[in-house]
């Protein structure tokens, strides 16, 4: 009884040890990716909550959805990163399914930052209207 206990304690630590290892390497091969992903999320949440203390108080649900935000996206990037080590060809797919992400979420940030004050409407105007130039075309 003993001995199987410790085999079956002794094979799930060996598993662990195994996935944690494998992210750590992945997490640490791919670092700018991750801290790209969750940089942008907090400064976009940041001027979010700020502007939204401005507007109608502080809200805790609207806090956390940057947590939640942040974790759907570090998982998506993960998954991505997998498919791209796994399947050589594939290395295009972070860049085309992650950079809209990051640039939406700019747009965003720009957009709470010029909501809470840090940034003037005229400047905001500036620029969307040189990120929508080519429309005119």
């Amino acid at each position: 009884m003993k001995s199987t206990l410790l085999v079956l304690l002794l094979s799930l630590t060996a598993t662990c040890s195994f996935v944690c290892s494998y992210f750590g390497g992945l997490a640490m091969d791919n670092s700018e990716q991750y801290l790209a992903v969750v940089a942008v999320a907090f400064m976009d949440g940041f001027f979010g909550i700020v502007a939204g203390i401005k507007k109608e108080g502080f809200k805790t649900y609207k806090a956390l959805k940057v947590l939640k935000t942040t974790f759907t996206w570090l998982v998506i990037l993960t998954v991505i990163l997998m498919v791209e080590i796994g399947f050589p060809g594939t290395s295009w797919l972070s860049e085309t399914i992650i950079m809209p992400f990051i640039i939406f979420q700019l747009v965003s940030a720009l957009k709470n930052a010029s909501n809470s004050g840090f940034i003037k409407h005229s400047v905001l105007n500036t620029i969307l209207e040189k990120i929508d130039k080519h429309k005119d075309k």
